[in-house]
């Protein structure tokens, strides 16, 4: 009796020890417990301590937490037909234990090819300046579109950021030619409307000056000044009618008197031929 008490009691340990590590599990805060007893759903517990009926129950367990998943990178051919390599990041998390694992085999792998196809067939219908400029905006509507097919999941898609748009060398190059021709077009526009602003000052500045006849004098001799403040050797400048003009008028009422007294003094007689 002493002999099979001895062998007895180690296996009754043993087994006491199988049956608690198989009944007894302990969940984190960010975990729960699907829970099936004869492979029905029974419910879901956690966090905390979870007991199971040995080799009648079992559970599965399931993380709340924010997951990434690194979309790869897709081939991606524009509406303007531009073909191009798109990867992005995924963000979610299981707000549904329950349906995260009884609706959907594998979570997810199944996550991640639907993000991949949901990628592909957004983009696919937007041109590629959209793709450059409004990356936000379709990482928003790729968002939307995966929260709105994994909610059947018991998923949250949070974020889907779009990383990178790589593009071919020849299409960098057209890119980069249509960008210097826009920078152009815009410096052309800029300039042209600097003239159209310049001359409509100088058509108002000549509407003041011409009503004052003095402020176009006063002009010259400012301008004069500042001419000879830089100690210039030659000064080559314009003589403006209106000050010579008084010297104009004399001389025009000189010329008027002169050719009345010519007109009226008496011409010298003309010797008569006598005949031969």
């Amino acid at each position: 009796m002493f002999s099979i008490t001895a062998y007895l009691v180690p296996l009754v340990c043993f087994a006491i020890v199988v049956l608690l590590y198989a009944s007894v599990r302990v969940l984190r805060e960010y975990e729960r417990a699907v829970v099936f007893t004869l492979g029905r759903f029974q419910r879901v517990q956690g966090p905390g301590l979870v007991l199971l009926i040995p080799f009648v129950q079992e559970m599965v367990r399931v993380d709340l937490r924010i997951q990434v998943i690194e979309i790869p990178s897709q081939d991606v051919i524009s509406r303007d037909n531009v073909s191009m390599k798109v990867d992005a990041v995924l963000y979610f998390n299981v707000v549904n234990p329950e349906r995260a694992i009884i609706k959907v085999q594998d979570y997810l792998p199944a996550t991640n090819m639907l993000a991949q196809t949901t990628l592909r067939a957004v983009l696919g219908q937007h041109e590629l300046d959209e793709m450059l400029s409004e990356r936000k905006k379709l990482s928003s509507d790729v968002q939307s579109i995966l929260d709105a097919q994994t909610e059947t999941w018991g998923i949250k898609v949070t974020n889907v950021e779009i990383r990178t748009v790589e593009l071919t060398e020849n299409m960098v190059r057209a890119i980069a030619k249509q960008a210097e021709a826009e920078r152009d077009r815009r410096a052309k526009i800029i300039h042209a409307e600097a003239e159209f602003q310049a001359s409509q000052t100088l058509v108002n500045a000549a509407k003041i000056l011409g009503s004052i006849p003095a402020a176009m004098q006063l002009r010259y001799l400012q301008t004069l000044t500042e001419i000879g403040g830089e100690q210039n050797s030659t000064i080559v400048f314009p003589m403006p009618i209106d000050i010579i003009k008084p010297f104009l008028d004399i001389l025009e009422k000189a010329d008027k008197a002169s050719g009345f007294n010519g007109a009226m003094r008496p011409h010298a007689a003309v010797p008569a031929a006598l005949p031969t």
